[in-house]
């Protein structure tokens, strides 16, 4: 029972996407010209919404007519009979709207799903919008109060908005972590890792020749090991990645970072340490009341355009410590 509810809707949904792709007739939206100039007079959003929520009830009753034919039409065939209507909802601009819809049902006596009220109502719609407003910097405590135009909307609690946020970046995630990489053409790779609640997750992001940054891939692991590190080039292998291509890898100095890349790379790998990461662990050996001038001398000899003045000062530096 439970697979034929969740195949169904799926199912009916692309009947009327086929349906509406091969229909020559458009959909005629007819509305109360007193109701636009009220609507108009108060606020032209709530006239635009008012609008789209007719449209929908249109699309609709066009679906029922499709499948159980135009009312009061006689057709002995009928397979598909109308059954009433009932209140159910659609996704309009991220919020839940209450609508009506008609009930079909077939010969055998079982409900007929409308694909129209399947397209209209998928939860991507409204995941897709409150990821989006939540990135922007709107928080889930106000979304309600800050997204909600319709009066009779609902659906936007804290609650659930957190849910669908959730799931959006659910999908998200796993869109960026399975798209193939065979067509990107990427110069160099930054790989570092970081602690995030207790885990060590490990990041690679390229760049391609115009400057441009990718996410290319990340893993989850207890500690920043050989075994994480080798199973995020793994993937990125499998997704198209060539490791064979000369790039430049920047790393913060992790042996499992390097042995990674060596075992993947090979000859065709040219590493750099990160002079951040670098400065900072040097400096780390030194008391703290010296710490400033160490770091200032570290970065005036990075800086320097000749290898053989960086070399110099790097070794003054050290002679001096």
């Amino acid at each position: 029972m439970k697979k034929r509810y969740q195949i169904s809707p799926q199912q009916a949904a692309e009947k009327f996407r086929k349906f509406a792709l091969a229909s020559p007739t458009p959909i005629q939206l007819t509305f109360p010209l007193a109701e636009i100039v009220d609507l108009a007079q108060t606020s032209l959003g709530d006239l635009v919404r008012a609008i789209g929520k007719t449209f929908i009830e249109c699309v609709f009753q066009a679906d029922a007519d499709h499948l159980a034919g135009k009312k009061s039409a006689r057709l002995p065939q009928r397979e598909v009979t109308r059954w009433g209507s009932e209140d159910g909802f659609c996704i309009i601009d991220g919020q839940r709207v209450p609508i009506r819809r008609p009930r079909l049902r077939s010969r055998t006596n079982r409900e007929v799903p409308l694909g129209s009220y399947e397209l209209f109502q998928r939860s991507s719609l409204l995941e897709e919008t409150v990821w989006q407003k939540i990135m922007l910097g709107l928080t889930m405590r106000s979304y309600s109060e800050v997204v909600q135009q319709f009066a009779d909307a609902y659906g936007l609690e804290k609650s659930a908005t957190s849910e669908h946020f959730v799931n959006a970046s659910r999908a998200k995630l796993k869109l960026l972590m399975e798209r193939s990489l065979s067509d990107l053409s990427i110069t160099v790779m930054v790989i570092d890792g970081t602690i995030f609640k207790g885990q060590s997750l490990v990041v690679a992001i390229g760049i391609d020749p115009s400057g441009c940054k990718r996410v290319l891939g990340l893993r989850q692991g207890a500690t920043e090991n050989a075994t994480v590190v080798g199973a995020l080039f793994g993937e990125l292998s499998e997704r198209g990645l060539d490791f064979t291509a000369p790039r430049l890898y920047l790393i913060d100095g992790s042996k499992a970072i390097r042995a990674g890349i060596r075992n993947y790379a090979g000859d065709a790998a040219f590493v750099q340490r990160c002079q951040v990461h670098k400065i900072r662990n040097v400096a780390e050996h030194v008391p703290e009341a010296d710490r400033p001038a160490l770091k200032y001398r570290m970065r005036v000899a990075y800086g320097a355009t000749e290898t053989a003045d960086a070399r110099r000062l790097l070794f003054r530096l050290c002679a001096r410590n």
